[in-house]
């Protein structure tokens, strides 16, 4: 393998630093919570009974706890609503054709867009002000066209899309176990 890196121009000693980096990267922790929170919005779009944090949690592979408070910045907008007791559980508040991605992303609290970011490390650097200045400003306008474009889907976008994929599938009404398992 040394022998590879070297024809490559990579030196010996360098080999080690290379893997480290490599790793580092694939490490690096995206927030899914938005992407999560439509795949449940819309199975509870499906739904014409209330759904229980413990059955979304299901849907989530996360703990009902984290699906609680996650839905609570949603019940706060007015998008969706909480009944506790027997029979209880959490049911759409709103029109999927006026909510759009956009919206659902305001009320999980605006969560970071882009992994990536800006080196800090020498504050005082003008080669690093220079290359942050310039990186800082392709990030906000990748961020301000993702979020004009989530602002153009709305949930009912969504909800159609789902269900064109369902009926090529077959399958005219949900069945959750059968959605998940192909």
């Amino acid at each position: 393998m040394q022998a590879a890196f070297s024809r490559a121009g990579v030196l010996p000693n360098r080999l080690l630093t290379l893997a480290v980096l490599c790793n580092n990267m694939s490490y690096v922790k995206r927030d899914c919570r938005l992407s999560g929170i439509l795949h449940i919005l819309l199975h509870m779009a499906e739904r014409a009974v209330p759904v229980t944090s413990e059955d979304l949690s299901k849907m989530m592979v996360t703990n009902p706890v984290v699906v609680r408070r996650t839905m609570a910045g949603l019940r706060r907008r007015g998008y969706v609503r909480s009944e506790k007791g027997h029979g209880g559980g959490w049911t759409l508040a709103c029109d999927l054709s006026t909510v759009t991605l956009r919206d659902i992303y305001l009320a999980l609290g605006s969560p970071s867009l882009l992994a990536i970011g800006n080196r800090t490390q020498s504050p005082d650097c003008l080669v690093e002000q220079a290359v942050n200045a310039v990186l800082q400003d392709a990030f906000q306008d990748a961020e301000e066209l993702l979020l004009r474009r989530f602002g153009q889907v709305t949930l009912a976008v969504l909800s159609a899309d789902f269900h064109a994929r369902l009926l090529a599938r077959g399958q005219l009404q949900e069945n959750e176990e059968q959605i998940h398992a192909q």
